[in-house]
């Protein structure tokens, strides 16, 4: 009897504490979306009061965005105030305003049954152009609680026309439920997005690698470089990439200041594909067009895949130019033998560790 009322407690305790970690995130994506849908009505009414001259809309998105990121860091970049532009223009009615958005005190209304939904949820289906397709897919999302990567597969697989050509709905629907439960298992894949981490102004995702092994590789290669004396300057762990489509991590960022470049390394802990190689070359273009000052030379990126019987290094630098490649880089960059013995060495000191109990 005692032991039924030990167990009754820690459950009860255990929910209490689980209610109140929801009612935090709840908060958090409460806050998110109404903070972006009122910068998206801001950044309008101040676009219309310049005619929508258009010169006059992208000085408005530079100048916000050089000032949003000085004071509350990462998260306002030009294309993500243009996202949020684009949010308040596709859902003009989804909070009804009761005062000015400068009373911090006021408690906006919400006119659609969306409140729930995360701001990566609209922001996926931002990229719908059907209406009927969008407002299906946030309607679900909302009722049927899915998931970010549940939406994201439904509306990549064109779930909602798959239905509407479909005369027997059922299959369709149990093949859904089928391909996306191991999706819905993941209670906190909000809290780890890298959106609400930047909305909070947290460090993002330090830990997004592939394996424990790589992890520790990741991190003695860091020092490693910085160690060379060939004039590197750390940069950026797991530096965030976002395109339109997904966001990436890059694994180590630095910059030499002797060849005036920024250097990329990328780890892979299984066999060196081409699908490797040509993510990294779109690193490198990312690097290049977005990052790099005029009087820098070309991003180098360097993909190491660490294998079982051997260690590879793969270089990448667009424009194909190898001789720039031979004659200004050789002497700074590691050779691919350096690399490779790092690598192994590192991969062999793991291996004791492990065996000692010391990891």
């Amino acid at each position: 009897m005692k032991l039924d009322k030990t167990i009754n407690y820690i459950t009860e305790i255990k929910q209490i504490l689980a209610q109140a970690r929801q009612k935090a995130y709840s908060a958090v994506n409460t806050a998110m979306v109404e903070a972006y849908w009122l910068t998206g009505k801001r950044i309008v009414e101040e676009e219309q009061n310049g005619n929508n001259r258009a010169e006059y809309g992208k000085e408005i998105i530079k100048n916000l965005s050089k000032e949003l990121s000085a004071e509350f860091g990462k998260g306002f970049s030009e294309r993500s105030l243009r996202e949020f532009r684009q949010f308040y223009q596709t859902f003009p009615d989804l909070i009804e305003i009761s005062q000015t958005p400068s009373d911090l005190s006021v408690s906006n209304k919400w006119r659609t049954p969306f409140a729930k939904l995360h701001w990566s949820h609209y922001q996926r289906v931002l990229r719908v152009p059907d209406e009927k397709a969008r407002n299906y897919y946030l309607s679900e999302a909302a009722k049927q609680n899915w998931s970010i990567s549940t939406l994201d597969r439904n509306i990549s697989t064109q779930y909602y026309h798959r239905l509407l050509s479909s005369q027997i709905k059922e299959p369709v629907i149990e093949e859904m439920k089928e391909k996306t439960a191991r999706f819905q298992q993941d209670k906190y894949e909000f809290i780890k997005n890298p959106s609400v981490l930047e909305f909070l102004n947290l460090p993002g995702n330090l830990g997004h690698t592939e394996s424990q092994i790589e992890k520790a590789i990741i991190s003695n290669l860091q020092q490693f470089l910085l160690e060379l004396g060939k004039g590197y300057a750390f940069v950026e762990r797991q530096k965030l990439i976002r395109t339109e489509a997904r966001d990436y991590f890059i694994d180590l960022v630095f910059y030499n200041f002797h060849i005036k470049c920024f250097v990329l390394i990328d780890l892979k802990t299984s066999r060196i594909t081409h699908q490797d190689v040509g993510q990294m070359d779109m690193y490198v273009r990312m690097f290049d067009e977005t990052i790099k000052n005029n009087d820098d030379n070309p991003t180098v990126g360097i993909v190491l895949c660490s294998e079982t019987d051997q260690d590879i290094a793969r270089y990448s630098i667009l424009k194909g130019n190898e001789q720039i490649f031979a004659s200004k880089y050789k002497l700074y960059l590691p050779t691919e033998e350096e690399l490779a013995a790092e690598i192994e060495r590192e991969k062999e000191l793991i291996r004791l560790q492990l065996e000692e109990g010391e990891i």
